[in-house]
């Protein structure tokens, strides 16, 4: 489903050039599910927005059900970014003035749907990740852990075939990280959706059905 190969990323500062990602090789398959680990700096989270087409590489091709997704246009690409692939971020980005079931409902609105076509798929999934009773609470009304259900429901709504997490767990404690693990490896398993996570968590990672380590750009 997913294929990159010799993937390089380069940044400049000022006049130097700094080479995070050095000749990146990736395959995962529908259902899959796979970690990706190593320290600050490797460039997981760099990789991650590559193969979520948020910015592309200086290098290297990605393929997504072997379209190479960097030769398309700005249209096409919208279109894989908002039904195809999921995105979660370690810090949700949940919009405060919204409630639960319409910060989910964003994507299915971009996409077309009607108000209420959008809101009752919003509480579908809302509620598949128990928070049928939550709908209609604002951000600042939930919890951290419930925060970052709603923004799983919103990478979910429009059924991606994957989801990427950045770091999912990393802003919560201890119980409420494993209740997030325990929802997104349920939900890889019932809809056999592929899980692409980047984690410093290698609990969170032993229990991915793969694990690499980035150090230095590459892969070990």
């Amino acid at each position: 489903m997913l294929r990159i190969e010799n993937i390089h990323k380069d940044f400049e500062n000022n006049t130097q050039i700094i080479q995070v990602l050095k000749g990146i090789d990736l395959q995962v398959l529908p259902g899959e599910s796979l970690a990706i680990t190593g320290p600050s700096g490797a460039g997981k989270s760099t990789l991650l927005n590559i193969i979520g087409t948020l910015e592309p590489p200086s290098q290297g091709k990605v393929f997504f059900n072997d379209c190479n997704v960097y030769q398309m246009d700005e249209m096409e690409l919208n279109k894989i970014r908002n039904r195809e692939i999921g995105f979660v971020f370690q810090f949700h980005h949940l919009l405060p003035e919204f409630d639960a079931e319409e910060n989910t409902m964003i994507p299915a609105l971009i996409s077309g749907y009607s108000k209420g076509e959008s809101a009752e798929m919003a509480s579908a999934i809302l509620s598949q990740i128990g928070l049928k009773d939550r709908l209609n609470h604002r951000v600042g009304e939930l919890s951290g852990g419930e925060q970052q259900r709603v923004a799983i429901a919103r990478a979910l709504i429009m059924e991606p075939q994957l989801l990427l997490a950045d770091e999912p767990t990393g802003n919560l404690d201890k119980a409420t990280g494993d209740e997030i693990t325990k929802l997104l490896l349920s939900l890889n398993k019932s809809r056999g959706l592929a899980l692409v996570i980047a984690t410093h968590n290698l609990e969170l990672a032993r229990q991915m059905s793969k694990q690499l380590r980035l150090i230095d750009g590459r892969f070990i």
